[in-house]
């Protein structure tokens, strides 16, 4: 009988995770929530990695690629498209619905909002100028993502392996390239300023927090992360797992039996690519920045190893495994000394975290949570398989 405890443990850490914010009190209290954010969003990017390369056998290395183009895509909306109440006469606009949608020229053109200044000077009291709804950025930031998984799926479709991530690590360093130099419309490693995720702040439960506070930031991130993990988890175990892993195991024999390879490599890209951009919107949201610096090769390979550490073909055991390897990078930070000698854990940390995907890799290939969750859920059936033969030998 396949214990139950794995499922019940799921939904009793979703609500301790709900709650916790709520009851804790200590004095780094910003501090720990910002840690909890940050893991959030790498077990969001780490889950839907290992969907794309546990379940489905496509090694990239673009999924940071996706994330920044979706970052970016909610970033133009932020600072460069505007709703005013009345037209401005001079900036590039049309109507919709009774509000004005004002496209303000690149940052790098000379003053960006010139325009729009020059025409609120003119309005009466009363006009009103927005930034464009927070939700449909990150909206937009997924559909950019989104589309370019969809483009990049159609233009590997025919790599494999070792050609598919070179491919998509050329990609990674080509797009890093362009944001770079395009500082017209990027500004380039200097940054591309995000509004926070609450501008104006929010009430929850009586109490107002304003713009920078950490506890709204972590209940969007916690709800992006739990409805990514409740989506991942559906499809991993619905017939689309099924496909994907048969192309896993055997594309060639999987295409032989019918199955739609080009369909659901494409598929699988795009999910991935849109859940990876929606993290990085909501992500430069909470930061206030996004820049090209964020989809170094580094990063993707602390993505990587976080899910190989979980396991790479569980989900739940990838975001488990990038949750504690944030909190434990964070740790290791702390020096300390042995027998006199003073070690600086500022180097040492990467040491003991790529000891431990070494480790990993040789003994627990199938990752460190998973192996633990696999043993939770299957504890006690070899004795309960060896009752059931002695019971039927007897009644012989």
């Amino acid at each position: 009988m396949i214990s139950h405890a794995p499922k019940i443990a799921g939904y009793v850490a979703a609500a301790l995770l709900v709650l916790f914010p709520l009851v804790y009190s200590a004095g780094n209290y910003d501090f720990v929530m910002h840690l909890w954010i940050t893991a959030f969003y790498y077990a969001v990017l780490a889950s839907s990695w290992a969907l794309l390369a546990g379940y489905g056998g496509q090694f990239s290395f673009a999924h940071l690629a996706f994330m920044a183009l979706g970052a970016y895509g909610a970033g133009i909306l932020d600072n460069y498209v505007f709703l005013t109440s009345l037209p401005t006469g001079t900036c590039t606009e049309f109507g919709f619905l009774g509000t004005n949608i004002v496209f303000l020229p690149p940052s790098g053109t000379g003053d960006a909002a010139a325009c729009l200044t020059a025409a609120r000077a003119t309005w009466p009291e009363g006009a009103t100028v927005s930034r464009f709804p927070l939700i449909l950025q990150i909206a937009f930031g997924a559909i950019v993502g989104g589309g370019a998984g969809w483009l990049i799926g159609t233009l590997v479709l025919r790599l494999r392996a070792a050609y598919l991530a070179l491919f998509t690590v050329g990609l990674s360093e080509i797009l890093r390239a362009v944001l770079s130099a395009e500082i017209w419309l990027t500004r380039g490693q200097a940054g591309m300023p995000m509004s926070p995720l609450f501008p104006d702040g929010i009430t929850i439960l009586g109490t107002t927090y304003g713009p920078a506070a950490k506890l709204p930031a972590y209940y969007v991130m916690l709800a992006l992360f739990l409805g990514t993990l409740a989506l991942l988890l559906w499809v991993a175990r619905s017939r689309i797992g099924l496909f994907l892993r048969s192309l896993r195991e055997d594309e060639d024999a999987a295409e032989a039996l019918g199955v739609d390879t080009v369909k659901w490599k494409r598929a699988v890209f795009v999910l991935t690519a849109a859940i990876a951009a929606t993290a990085g919107a909501v992500q430069g949201h909470y930061v206030g920045l996004i820049t090209p610096n964020t989809i170094v090769l580094l990063q993707m390979s602390l993505v990587i190893a976080m899910a190989v550490i979980g396991g790479l073909e569980n989900v739940v055991a990838a975001a488990v495994g990038a949750i504690l390897i944030s909190f434990a990078l964070e740790f290791l930070r702390t020096d300390f000394t042995i027998l006199g000698l003073e070690i600086d854990m500022t180097t040492w940390r990467l040491v003991f975290f790529g000891l431990l995907l070494m480790l990993t890799l040789r003994f627990l290939r199938n990752g460190v949570i998973q192996g633990a969750l696999m043993w939770i859920e299957r504890r006690g059936v070899g004795a309960e398989t060896v009752a059931k033969r002695r019971a039927a030998e007897e009644a012989k």
